[in-house]
């Protein structure tokens, strides 16, 4: 998924997403982690089969019985990204980054949202943290395919940063 920029599409979108604040919890169960597995990987293949709306409405659920859950916010993150819902994607992922500040597919749909919404001191930023670290090591694991991705957009916001003359000191 790589979006640029649609920072208009939020308020033309159908698509109003209300998650539940996160409130303090201890380690989730095993059959709690399956379920969880469970709707997640329904909500994406919802989400594929063109019923994004069923698949946000899974994760929502799920949110509710799990609000600590970075993963389910992550994905959340990713789905809203995939779909342009910039604001909203970036919500779902700074709540998952403040449960979990190195998950790399979290950093990942926060520097893509900010990007897309001409945020882009911020998402070079959210870009540097991404690819070194913990933040490298996480998304390595869980999601490989997007490093090239990511590295391509550090690259395009480093050059934007020098053509266009912009203090990233300012």
């Amino acid at each position: 998924m790589y979006v640029t920029s649609q920072a208009n599409s939020e308020a033309a979108s159908p698509l109003h997403v209300q998650m539940a604040e996160p409130i303090a919890g201890g380690p989730i169960s095993t059959d709690a982690q399956l379920l969880l597995a469970q709707a997640r990987n329904l909500a994406f293949s919802e989400a594929a089969q063109g019923r994004l709306s069923n698949g946000l409405s899974l994760l929502e659920e799920a949110l509710e019985q799990e609000p600590m859950a970075h993963d389910l916010l992550s994905d959340m993150a990713a789905l809203l990204l995939s779909v342009g819902q910039l604001g909203h994607a970036q919500v779902a992922a700074e709540r998952a980054l403040a449960l979990q500040p190195q998950h790399g597919a979290s950093l990942y749909s926060l520097a893509f949202s900010l990007s897309g919404q001409g945020q882009i001191l911020r998402a070079r930023d959210v870009l540097v943290q991404l690819l070194g670290g913990d933040a490298l090591a996480s998304l390595s694991e869980e999601a490989p395919e997007l490093l090239p991705v990511a590295r391509n957009e550090l690259e395009r916001l480093n050059l934007l940063v020098i053509n266009c003359g912009i203090n990233p000191a300012a």
